[in-house]
């Protein structure tokens, strides 16, 4: 058919005498149907997915590079059949193929960014304590941009293999296969190493996005999960950038691993002689005051005891990690105020033994170990 066509222009513009010209107005009548048919696939396709969120989403997202792809792949065919070809051809073809390949890259990237999109927006992040969305944004957006990035790597890969020479190189370099082939194979390992890590965090998800953590003896939450990287929140608005394949190697706490529900825990000093309950009712009292507690735990105990002072820990409940840190605030410093105001004798202190010595009419107070010093010299 392109024949045809070739031999019906070039009879056409006998009279101009310019085969080119030939050549040139028959890739546009070329690629014009090519794009109007194109046009029409797409259409037909996006009404037909257009009640399969997912499958719409993919189509919609790589919907203007896949204008492209039948247009350039209809001129490829159209430059293979030009019978005589002139010597412009062959770089018209590289630059189509070139094209076609950008266009397909494209395509798969927009469609993995749409189809992570569809499933991000069809949860609610917002929810409070909704497990099961964070965990399927962490792996919607950890999943999309890994195959993105492969998408890319693939199109990269495939560009430079159209060139004669770079491929002539890869393949010298493979043929060597000696210490050329060690020296990439660990210059691509932590890429390599990063990208196994995202998908073994996006399967097992030891993490997620929004989860408290401490990593490095810094807590914060997880604010981004990328390709090769996690953004870690201080909760001093610092950013904490950590390779995902840290994750992996090194232990960390997650405080929201299976629930977001904290226990926060306060510890004090107080004396032997301090009653307990006034503290337990005050427990009580801040909690139920309080717009962090979750109303679930608000206990006192007595954890330990030296010969200066007893040790008393109040446990409490909030709905997550930010949360228990302001109620344990609260907590904390509502009981130092209640021990200052109501029991101020009653704060740790150090004791010392004193006793009274008799000196004429007068009466001195010596501590004990100066009263031995007297005895054992005979006063």
């Amino acid at each position: 058919m392109t024949t045809d066509l070739l031999d019906h222009l070039e009879q056409s513009l006998s009279g101009i005498g310019h085969p080119t010209l030939a050549i040139l107005l028959g890739a546009l009548i070329t690629a014009t149907i090519a794009v109007l048919v194109n046009l029409l696939i797409l259409l037909s396709l996006r009404r037909a997915l257009r009640r399969r969120s997912f499958a719409y989403s993919v189509v919609t997202g790589a919907h203007r590079s896949l204008l492209a792809v039948l247009p350039l792949a209809a001129l490829m065919a159209f430059w293979d059949a030009v019978p005589d070809a002139p010597a412009w051809i062959a770089p018209a073809n590289q630059l189509t193929v070139l094209l076609l390949i950008l266009a397909l890259t494209l395509a798969g990237v927009g469609a993995a960014r749409h189809l992570g999109g569809s499933v991000l927006r069809a949860t609610d992040l917002d929810a409070e304590n909704d497990l099961r969305a964070r965990r399927i944004h962490t792996q919607a957006e950890l999943l999309a941009r890994i195959v993105a990035f492969l998408v890319v790597v693939v199109g990269v890969a495939a560009a430079l293999m159209t060139f004669p020479g770079v491929r002539q190189i890869g393949a010298s370099m493979l043929a060597s296969a000696g210490v050329a082939g060690i020296v990439i194979g660990f210059a691509a390992r932590p890429v390599l190493s990063n990208l196994l890590a995202g998908v073994q965090i996006a399967l097992t998800q030891p993490i997620r996005l929004r989860d408290s953590v401490v990593v490095e003896g810094e807590w914060g939450w997880i604010e981004e999960i990328r390709a090769t990287y996690v953004v870690v929140r201080i909760w001093d608005r610092r950013r904490l950038v950590l390779p995902l394949q840290w994750f992996i190697d090194n232990p960390f706490e997650n405080w929201t691993r299976t629930s977001s529900n904290l226990i926060g825990v306060v510890s004090l000093w107080v004396d032997y002689r301090m009653p307990m309950q006034p503290l337990r009712d005050e427990i009580t009292r801040i909690c139920e005051q309080s717009e962090y507690w979750d109303g679930d735990l608000a206990k006192l105990q007595v954890v330990d005891s030296t010969e200066r002072a007893v040790r008393i820990r109040a446990l409490v409940t909030a709905p997550d990690g930010p949360q228990a840190w302001e109620l344990r605030c609260e907590v904390r410093e509502g009981l130092i105020d209640l021990i200052q105001h109501a029991y101020p004798a009653y704060l740790p202190r150090i004791r010392t033994e004193a006793d009274v010595v008799s000196e004429g009419d007068g009466v001195t107070v010596l501590p004990g170990n100066q009263r031995a010093a007297l005895v054992d010299a005979g006063g």
